[in-house]
């Protein structure tokens, strides 16, 4: 059986981002598991602000045709999600908005495996952005998502030199959720 394929990408394209931190770490921790692991930035696929009469008379943007493809071609897909005001950040909603808009050969959300993480300054460490992300992927596009989720409250102070987390608590969950991303994964490579 091939390795897993898997997609990971944070939803947040600022500079120093820690859910870009922990979208590293996670693909870090996928590869060294032997994960084929493809990391992107949505900064590098802009999109215009979803709007159905600039879908009916441009159609889908290329970017988004490209994301699905992306998401379509990977057998699992990690998300880093910031929380912006207790949601998920507009620039991921509106790539994942885009993205089932796309028609054509191959799937972007059912028959793969999705996980989810958070990081934030706050106490909280992302966790109710993190609810409405499962809503988004589960209720709203038919996604399977692990029950296993990381969570890192205070982030600016649980990323070492190196990007390793040093909150012990954060670090086994992100473990637990790689590991049950890759076995997940490789069950339905198994089917």
């Amino acid at each position: 059986m091939r390795n897993p394929k898997i997609l990971v990408l944070s939803g947040s394209a600022r500079a120093g981002s820690y859910n870009s931190q922990l979208a590293a770490l996670a693909a870090k921790k996928l590869a060294i598991l032997d994960a084929k692991v493809t990391r992107i930035s949505l900064k590098d696929y802009p999109l215009p602000i979803y709007d159905g009469d600039l879908e009916e008379v441009d159609g889908v943007p290329e970017n988004a045709e490209t994301l699905k493809k992306l998401f379509a071609e990977h057998d699992g897909v990690f998300i880093a999600c910031p929380e912006y005001n207790a949601g998920i950040t507009p620039l991921l909603k509106n790539a994942l908005d885009w993205i089932s808009r796309v028609k054509g050969p191959g799937d972007a959300y059912r028959g793969k495996v999705f996980a989810v993480g958070a990081a934030s300054p706050g106490g909280f460490g992302g966790m109710r952005g993190l609810i409405g992300m499962r809503t988004i992927l589960e209720v709203g596009l038919g996604a399977m998502v692990l029950p296993q989720m990381v969570s890192v409250a205070k982030a600016s102070a649980s990323f070492n030199e190196r990007g390793d987390l040093t909150d012990e608590r954060a670090s086994a969950n992100l473990d637990k959720m790689v590991d049950a991303l890759l076995r997940a994964t490789r069950i339905e490579l198994s089917h």
